[in-house]
């Protein structure tokens, strides 16, 4: 380590001297430096641009697939009935008559204040599986809790009931099912499975004072109603899957008069792909549009100074803004976007009219799904060559960035070992010319003492 001895003999300002010098030594690392900064400021807004073409590549491949846009949308006459259209749905129409909905099974039993010995009881379902069920205690309240808990398909709830005639409280015990539809019925015996096989079991539910509240039944549909092709369809449910192909019917209450299921195209969920994929190709042109701008800045002395977008003179990304251009613009089979309402401005973006596009559709559905498909494979093909994360042209432009990058970092590593050998060189030469310096000074001092002290000798003889 060399020791500072900053103008100790020279008068020099030595330490500022050595960093003014080693500011300029450090010239080329400097110019490394603000390269590695550019390079991955570019790298950032690469992987930006990249993360958008890849989105609208997902987007516009299944925009493109077959069956994509057949899109159709179910509707019903009645509001007592629902229709969905899903996929695999297609234009149709349908009368139906509600003629049930679908319920469970709800009963009561007579008012009691316990159950009554033998506290077992046997649920026995439509399919005739009986589960016996042993409550902690003949409490109702252990009654209740055995057979919600037994997983038989019953829950039960206590309910008040007034008193009897020596004041006690009674409770009926109200059985549901927990499914609807005519399979969801059951039966509740008082007794073991043995006993009700043996049919020696109290049916609690038909016993005096008891009641079934609701029968278990199935929701029906009378399809073409009136006519020789009458036909009654159920569903354990309010809801029957796939009436039509693709859709879906849910039933609110029963009607007399047909109600008119209709599934026809659905203009709206088409325009809106299309609207989206526009969108996504608008977020892509706006990115390299931001990070190709120029910006001027004036400092406060007045002058001013102009720096580059990071895009700006890329060919990579002016190549790719092109292609995409052209894939989402250039006709159709002679037809350009425009006429179904895709136009390009003259600031390079799209605008989509959803009016335009929805009169085009209705008019002519067939040949506008297919240019919104072409358009859609076009810009797919486009986006997924730049984006794609094996062998993307920006892919590919990220990678070497990203690999210029660490070689510039370690040539600014190399720099700082070169340039602290260079300052310890500095530092040392400088020590040591102060240290001549210092020892010349001694010298000088000791001749001129040597000379002096002759002289006044001289001057005595």
């Amino acid at each position: 380590m060399a020791i500072s001895l900053d103008g100790l003999s020279s008068g020099l300002d030595t330490t500022a001297l050595i960093t003014t010098l080693m500011q300029a030594e450090a010239q080329p690392q400097t110019l490394l430096k603000a390269q590695v900064t550019s390079t991955t400021a570019e790298i950032a807004a690469l992987q930006g641009l990249n993360t958008k073409l890849a989105s609208l590549a997902d987007l516009a491949t299944s925009t493109a697939k077959k069956g994509a846009l057949d899109l159709y949308a179910a509707t019903s006459s009645s509001t007592a009935l629902t229709a969905t259209a899903a996929a695999g749905a297609s234009a149709g129409e349908l009368q139906v008559v509600v003629s049930a909905l679908a319920q469970r099974q709800v009963g009561v039993s007579a008012a009691m204040a316990t159950w009554p010995s033998p506290s077992t009881l046997t649920i026995v379902g439509h399919d005739g599986t009986p589960v016996e069920i042993s409550p902690a205690s003949s409490s109702l309240d252990d009654v209740v809790s055995a057979i919600n808990a037994a997983g038989a398909g019953v829950t039960a709830t206590k309910v008040a009931s007034g008193t009897d005639a020596s004041g006690t409280k009674l409770y009926r015990l109200q059985l549901s099912s927990t499914t609807t539809g005519a399979a969801s019925s059951f039966t509740v015996y008082q007794g073991s499975a043995a006993d009700v096989a043996a049919g020696t079991a109290v049916d609690v539910l038909a016993a005096p004072g008891s009641a079934i509240i609701k029968t278990a039944q199935d929701a029906k549909l009378t399809l073409w109603a009136g006519s020789s092709a009458e036909q009654e369809i159920t569903s354990s449910s309010n809801t029957f899957t796939d009436l039509l192909p693709g859709v879906s019917v849910s039933v609110t209450a029963t009607s007399t008069d047909p109600i008119t299921v209709a599934v026809g195209r659905d203009v709206q969920q088409v325009s809106a792909v299309a609207s989206k994929l526009v969108d996504a190709l608008n977020q892509v042109f706006s990115t390299i549009t931001s990070q190709s701008a120029v910006a001027t800045t004036t400092a406060a002395d007045g002058t001013t100074s102009v720096t580059a977008g990071v895009f700006s003179g890329d060919t990579t990304v002016r190549d790719i803004n092109d292609k995409v251009i052209n894939a989402a613009s250039a006709p159709i089979d002679g037809h350009s976007p425009s006429e179904y309402g895709i136009s390009i401005t003259s600031s390079g973006t799209l605008t989509f009219d959803a009016d335009k596009f929805a009169a085009a559709l209705a008019a002519d559905p067939a040949t506008v799904n297919a240019a919104l498909q072409t358009i859609a494979s076009r810009v797919a093909d486009v986006a997924t060559t730049a984006s794609d994360k094996y062998v993307g042209t920006l892919t590919g432009k990220i990678t070497g960035d990203q690999s210029q990058v660490t070689r510039l970092n370690q040539q600014v590593a190399d720099w700082d070992i070169r340039l602290a050998s260079r300052k310890a060189t500095l530092e040392k030469t400088y020590s040591s010319m102060e240290v001549t310096l210092s020892n010349l000074k001694a010298q000088q001092a000791n001749l001129t003492s040597q000379l002096a002290a002759l002289t006044t000798s001289t001057e005595s003889s």
